[in-house]
């Protein structure tokens, strides 16, 4: 099965640079989840709503009538009145919403990933509580991509440099397996599915991009969404 998340992530950096700091890389993977979620098809109750656009994909910052951050892609109940749309080569529709019944907070760690690890940490458990505000009761879902190459070469803003391998530059390589130790022992507790996605981008020319292993990536993310298929069901019945 071809999983269009893990396209969507693989498209960030394949083939054109990676520039940290763009808000939008996080909306543009998580949006394809819920895609997953419905081709997958181990829930006739999610596929169904869907179809009917009964839920859909928010949209907007807020919920309706809730004071609280969306993260990178949310899924719930879509207001009455409102209008759906459904863009073309999607199916799960866009709106405005009532409630998160689904929520999915998208990290990259491609550098310095200690330096940044506890910022990262802290905006991954406070996305629970912004996800739950309001009394919703959503699935929470977690991931993170660590890069695993043996160097990097760092699009931030106008300035750009070369991981040097000691001191304040640091290869990713050195740092990947600290990052994910911390990551399992600190966040993964607090959400309902927690994933890590173990990458090679070194961001320089040709910017190729690969899996540091692509079968374990697909049966992992594949059973992530089984399981939140069968908690949405039980959940949401």
């Amino acid at each position: 099965m071809e999983f269009r998340l893990l396209d969507a992530f693989r498209n960030a950096f394949e083939g054109k640079p990676y520039f940290h700091r763009n808000p939008t890389i996080g909306d543009r993977v998580a949006q394809w989840l819920y895609e997953d979620l419905y081709h997958l098809g181990k829930s006739q109750v999610l596929a169904g709503r869907i179809e009917r656009k009964e839920i859909v994909l928010n949209v907007r910052n807020l919920r309706v009538g809730v004071s609280a951050r969306r993260g990178d892609g949310t899924l719930g109940e879509a207001v009455p009145g409102s209008a759906p749309v459904v863009d073309e080569g999607f199916t799960v529709a866009r709106g405005q919403v009532a409630t998160v019944d689904i929520g999915v907070e998208v990290k990259i760690l491609a550098k310095s990933m200690i330096k940044q690890i506890d910022r990262v940490k802290r905006d991954l458990i406070g996305q629970i509580a912004e996800f739950k505000k309001g009394g919703d009761r959503p699935i929470c879902i977690g991931i993170v991509g660590i890069n695993w190459a043996t160097q990097y070469h760092s699009f931030e803003g106008d300035k750009e440099y070369d991981t040097k391998g000691t001191g304040a530059r640091p290869h990713p390589a050195t740092e990947a397996k600290e990052a994910e130790r911390r990551l399992d022992r600190d966040v993964r507790p607090d959400f309902d599915e927690f994933l890590i996605l173990k990458l090679r981008a070194k961001n320089q020319p040709p910017y190729a991009f690969s899996w540091v292993d692509g079968a374990d990536t697909a049966l992992s993310y594949g059973a992530l969404l089984t399981r939140v298929s069968r908690k949405y069901d039980e959940r949401f019945p």
